[in-house]
C-alpha cells in the first residue's frame, strides 16, 4: 500500500524552505496595515497584505494544510484501508487451501489488509510462529507510514505560529526603529509595524489551531484502524492456523506409526516351568 504521499513532501519542503528564507530583515517588509473598512469590518486582501512576507508564507501553509486534510479523508478511512468484501474472500480462499490464490489476491488489491495478509502468507513454510511474526512486522511498517504521513499537519502545527512569532517580533523591532529616526513619531508612523506584528500571530494561529486538530483526529482514527484492520487480519488467517496445526499433528503420527513400523519384533521367551517332584 503507497502510504506515502510523496507530491506531498515535496510541496511542504518548498514552503519551509521560503519560510527559512524569509527570516532574512532585508526581505521583510510591513505593509500599510490598512485592513479595517470605515464600517469597522475587515477588509480579507487588506488583513494578508498587512502580514508581509511572512504572512504570505504563512497563507501557503495553510494551502498545504488544506490539501493535505483532503488526501487524508480519502487515503485514511475504513474502506480504504480493508476493502469491503475482501476479507471474506480471503478467508474464503484460505478455508479451501487455496494459498496462492489468496496471497495473489492480497497482493492485487492493494491495501493495509492486504499488505500484512500478503506478508504473512509468505512464511507459510516456517510454521505458524513466523507468520504470526511476519503479521506483526507487517502491520507496524504500515502504522508507521500512516503516522508518518500525517505528521506533516504537525510540522504545519508547529511552524506556523513560530513564523507568526517572528513576525510579531520583526514588526516590534520595525516599529520601536521609529523612534530612531524621529523623536515623537506619530502614531500613523508606528501602525504599519505593529499591523504587521499582531497580523502575523493571528495568521500562524489560525493555521496551527486547526492544523493540529486535525492531526489529533486523524491520529485517533489510524490508531482505531490499525487495531480493527490486524485483528481483521487474524481473523483472515485463522484458517492457516488450524492447517498448520493439523499438518504437523498428521506428520507426527505418520512418523510415530512409521517408527513402530521399523522396529524389530523380539520373539517370546518362553517360561521355564519347573520340574514336578
Amino acid at each position: 500500500m503507497a502510504a506515502e504521499c510523496l507530491p506531498f513532501r515535496r510541496w511542504l519542503g518548498v514552503v519551509i524552505a521560503l519560510a527559512v528564507g524569509m527570516a532574512a530583515p532585508a526581505t521583510l517588509q510591513a505593509a500599510d496595515g490598512m485592513f479595517i473598512r470605515e464600517d469597522g469590518s475587515i477588509d480579507v486582501p487588506g488583513l494578508l497584505q498587512a502580514g508581509g512576507t511572512i504572512g504570505w508564507v504563512i497563507v501557503a501553509l495553510s494551502v498545504a494544510m488544506v490539501a493535505l486534510i483532503l488526501e487524508h479523508l480519502f487515503s485514511i478511512r475504513r474502506s480504504t484501508l480493508m476493502p469491503p468484501g475482501l476479507a471474506d474472500e480471503l478467508h474464503q480462499l484460505l478455508s479451501t487451501g487455496q494459498h496462492v490464490q489468496a496471497a495473489t489476491r492480497a497482493r492485487e488489491r492493494s491495501s493495509y489488509l492486504g499488505f500484512v495478509v500478503a506478508a504473512a502468507l509468505q512464511e507459510m513454510a516456517f510454521g505458524y510462529a513466523a507468520v504470526e511474526k511476519a503479521l506483526e512486522d507487517s502491520a507496524a511498517e504500515q502504522a508507521a507510514r500512516l503516522f508518518r504521513k500525517i505528521e506533516y499537519l504537525s510540522v504545519i502545527g508547529v511552524i506556523a505560529p513560530m513564523l507568526g512569532l517572528m513576525g510579531t517580533v520583526w514588526g516590534m523591532i520595525l516599529a520601536f526603529g521609529e523612534f530612531a529616526i524621529n523623536a515623537n513619531p506619530q502614531p500613523t508612523d508606528l501602525a504599519p509595524a505593529i499591523s504587521l506584528a499582531l497580523v502575523t500571530t493571528l495568521q500562524g494561529l489560525v493555521v496551527a489551531v486547526p492544523a493540529l486538530a486535525a492531526f489529533a483526529w486523524f491520529r485517533s482514527r489510524v490508531d482505531e484502524f490499525v487495531a480493527e484492520a490486524s485483528l481483521t487480519a487474524e481473523h483472515v488467517l485463522s484458517p492457516v492456523k488450524r492447517q498448520i496445526i493439523d499438518s504437523r499433528r498428521q506428520r507426527s503420527a505418520e512418523q510415530r506409526t512409521a517408527q513402530r513400523g521399523n522396529r524389530p519384533r523380539v520373539p517370546p521367551v518362553a517360561m521355564e516351568r519347573e520340574p514336578p517332584r
